[in-house]
């Protein structure tokens, strides 16, 4: 399998073509967190150009340039005044641009592995480097890397500036100036900082800054899951207790079968779970696996029910359980799934929908591994369904609140092995990203904030409604989610 580093070709500082115009911006408690945390990492494949190379990088340049001046904060660098307070000063300091070449690799060698290509997190600059150094270093890094028949795009963003919503308008922005575009920008993004978000809370560091708080050397698999339109479909149905042809009293009697093992066992333990998870896969071969071809959803049959859940939540509940089974905890043992939610919307008064920054908040659910193998599908849904509805307003003003009576980093990570983050959403814009030849063919992530249990979100390429999940797991724990028959009824591999 062709490995080989990419050759760096170039590297340059990029400035904005127009001096910026806006005062420093104090960061939030929404962006402050995020300090201990590695650069956002994303890129996009794409198949290659008929531009010339030697002609497509000075116009890469060019339009990253311009992308810039409407996006000054990420020309600048952070400091720190005397009380504390830390500010994002937009002094056109400019962002790197890397030019590398790796033209041994092919876009089949890097989408035809089981796992994600380890090659994709040596196109992104910026490995491992934590969000407070860009008080002395760029706030960002484009590497663009040559490839024999394609070209891969990565952008490296301080996590302190930027949430996925604010990354992706700006890798937007980039790709729609450099076809042209811009005289027509879509999503101008907002500046302001007058929100409840700004604080006269002070969050204390060292100079030197804070680390991050996981094991970024701890081994770890990495596999993209798709799930196309028609398994979303069955699968939220099923969460939404609507009736599936030939399917639907299997699921009641095997559900049945899972509670009365639990009822019956007052001394649950990782023997007992086992017993459960082979419970559940004999079911699924049977019942699941074998008419996962022919049965279909009958959308008028529905049970009245009072809370409808979606389908990211149905997908999301789907791999809590298989998660839970997989890592084989004690039916005692509580476990955790956060979800990033988007605050713009939420917050009175709202945000603008392009505000730039952080305006994120990570709301955890809580559930023993118990409740969460031997309860049905639904019911996992209606405790992050429960615990996300509830996010409002003052809920998330909430949040600030206690943020603000003990400022802290995020505590990225998963200290005890019951975790499970999930991050991104399959409602950014990721395939928007035209730059004047197609748009892309994968979007990839680099090595940042990689810890067992992190999962990001995608949207499919086909636009059809199809999720993609960037999996990441310990890698005893991967191989027990692959063998998972609940799990993968409706998960297949991307290519």
């Amino acid at each position: 399998m062709p490995s080989s580093s990419p050759t760096l070709l170039s590297k340059c500082t990029i400035f904005p073509d127009q001096k910026s115009t806006i005062a420093n911006l104090k960061l939030s408690v929404s962006d402050l967190p995020m300090l201990s945390c590695h650069y956002i990492q994303k890129g996009c494949l794409f198949t290659k150009p008929s531009i010339p190379f030697h002609n497509l990088i000075p116009l890469l340049k060019t339009s990253l340039s311009q992308t810039l001046s409407i996006f000054p904060p990420l020309a600048g660098r952070f400091t720190t005044d005397s009380d504390g307070y830390v500010y994002l000063t937009c002094n056109d300091a400019g962002v790197d641009f890397i030019h590398t070449t790796a033209i041994d690799l092919s876009i089949s060698d890097l989408l035809s592995t089981t796992y994600v290509h380890h090659s994709f997190k040596e196109f992104f600059a910026f490995d491992r480097k934590v969000s407070f150094t860009g008080h002395f270093s760029p706030i960002m890094a484009v590497q663009v890397t040559e490839l024999a028949d394609g070209v891969f795009i990565g952008c490296s963003v301080n996590h302190a500036v930027t949430d996925g919503t604010s990354f992706w308008n700006f890798f937007n922005t980039f790709a729609q100036v450099c076809r042209g575009a811009n005289k027509c920008i879509r999503n101008t993004p907002s500046f302001r900082r007058d929100s409840v978000l700004i604080s006269d809370a002070v969050l204390r560091l060292s100079k030197e800054g804070p680390a991050v708080t996981f094991n970024a050397d701890a081994p770890i698999r990495e596999r993209i899951f798709s799930f196309n339109r028609d398994a979303i479909q069955k699968l939220k149905a099923r969460a939404n207790n609507k009736r599936w042809p030939e399917t639907n009293n299997s699921i009641e009697l095997m559900q049945k079968n899972i509670n009365d093992h639990y009822n019956n066992n007052n001394n649950n333990n990782q023997k007992e779970n086992g017993k459960v998870a082979t419970l559940i896969e004999n079911w699924f071969k049977t019942n699941v696996n074998s008419k996962q071809q022919t049965v279909t959803v009958t959308e008028t049959e529905t049970v009245t029910e009072t809370v409808e859940i979606s389908s990211f939540q149905s997908i999301c509940a789907l791999l809590w359980r298989a998660v839970t089974r997989a890592r084989k905890f004690p039916a005692s043992k509580t476990t955790t799934f956060r979800m990033a939610v988007n605050c713009r919307h939420r917050i009175e008064p709202k945000l603008e929908a392009f505000y730039f920054g952080n305006a994120i908040q990570s709301v955890p659910t809580y559930a023993s591994a118990g409740d969460v193998m031997s309860k049905d599908l639904r019911w996992c849904a209606e405790q992050l369904n429960k615990n996300v509805k509830a996010h409002d307003n003052v809920m998330v003003r909430k949040y600030i609140e206690e943020w603000e009576n003990n400022p802290r980093c995020f505590p990225l990570g998963n200290p005890d092995g019951s975790s499970i983050t999930m991050g991104s959403s399959p409602r950014f814009p990721m395939y928007d990203n035209d730059f004047g030849w197609g748009k892309p063919l994968a979007v990839r992530s680099g090595k940042a904030n990689k810890f067992d249990g992190k999962i990001s979100a995608f949207p499919g390429r086909d636009g059809s409604g199809t999720v993609d999940l960037e999996v990441v797991l310990a890698p005893e724990t991967m191989a027990g989610l692959e063998a998972d028959a609940e799990f993968m009824a409706y998960a297949t591999r991307q290519l």
